[in-house]
């Protein structure tokens, strides 16, 4: 079997779900934005580490227009998250309704307004194009030397430098409620997890339990994120001449007051899960890199030892096929 199978199959997955929720995303369904965000994200990790040594596969040249879509799609994707959260406390019942209605009008304005510089932006990316690098990527892995590919070194390096950078984030924000710094922890463990889903997925480095911790602290600090950005609304709200609303300065004191609170809820959670998460960062340093050198270094070893015995064979062979003439030559 093709040792490179188990990657072609993550770029294909990684690839076909960015194809699905991109075309969700133009289409204006629900979170299409925010999933077609996350599928680019995950393949521009992905791409680095599988055309490690790789000549040919033009993978940096996928990963830029990638990029590209990234970006465009980020113009929309804040904003539809917050429609969805501004959804959900409209369920609850001590929530102001006026205060969020006036909050939802002003969101969706301003998405509206994204949005049509979203689509503009995605008619630049050239999608097909796109899909043809891809595809010279996979060609690349169905023939790639296996002394050339070194994609389990480049991963095990940026599983590592992935983790530093989320160790220092993390002594960074310390345990003070603080956005930015929680901002930057949030970011840097969902760059962890991506790299780690690589190690997992491709069974080169099993690691489950790490990428689902980081899962869960990347849920809290995220949902605190999407609250922090409501809250920039109400306050844009609040800040708009009385007489050009409708909505009472006590009403919008009432919802910044809700989303303060929850907020200080989840940061609360995170501080809880500290402890876990210095584990996977631990795991992450250490573990999940060794674990990916050391087995390629054993199928080095296996390898060595095979060719040694079958040059053993060989000599073995023509010693007797030696003496054999040897002895029909006495004769």
């Amino acid at each position: 079997m093709n040792r490179s199978l188990p990657l072609i199959r993550l770029l294909e997955r990684r690839a076909r779900a960015l194809r699905r929720h991109l075309a969700a995303a133009v289409a204006g369904r629900d979170i299409g934005v925010h999933q077609a965000r996350v599928a680019s994200r995950r393949l521009r990790e992905a791409l680095p580490v599988l055309v490690e040594g790789l000549s040919g596969a033009k993978g940096g040249k996928a990963r830029r227009k990638i990029r590209r879509l990234t970006a465009a799609l980020g113009e929309v994707r804040e904003l539809d998250v917050t429609l969805l959260v501004i959804d959900e406390l409209a369920e609850r019942p001590n929530v102001p309704a006026a205060a969020l209605s006036e909050v939802r009008a002003q969101v969706i304005e301003e998405r509206e307004r994204r949005r049509g510089a979203m689509l503009k932006r995605l008619e630049h990316v050239d999608t097909h194009k796109l899909d043809r690098r891809l595809n010279g990527v996979k060609e690349a892995l169905l023939h790639a030397p296996p002394g050339q590919h070194g994609w389990r070194a480049a991963l095990a390096a940026r599983v590592a430098r992935r983790a530093r950078r989320l160790a220092r984030a993390i002594d960074a924000a310390g345990q003070v409620y603080a956005a930015q710094s929680l901002h930057d922890v949030r970011i840097a463990a969902k760059k962890l997890r991506y790299a780690l889903e690589i190690a997992d997925e491709s069974g080169a480095a099993p690691c489950a339990d790490a990428v689902r911790a980081l899962k869960r602290v990347q849920d809290t600090l995220g949902r605190l994120h999407d609250l922090q950005v409501l809250q920039h609304y109400v306050a844009a709200v609040g800040a708009t001449p009385r007489r050009r609303r409708t909505t009472p300065d006590a009403a919008l004191a009432v919802l910044s007051r809700l989303i303060e609170d929850e907020c200080r809820h989840l940061h609360g959670k995170y501080v809880a899960a500290l402890p876990s998460l210095a584990t996977v960062v631990d795991t992450a340093r250490r573990d999940v890199p060794a674990r990916l050198t050391a087995r390629r270094s054993a199928r080095a070893v296996k390898m060595t030892l095979a060719a040694r015995r079958e040059r053993a064979q060989r000599v073995s062979h023509a010693a007797g096929a030696s003496g054999r003439s040897r002895e029909r030559g006495r004769a």
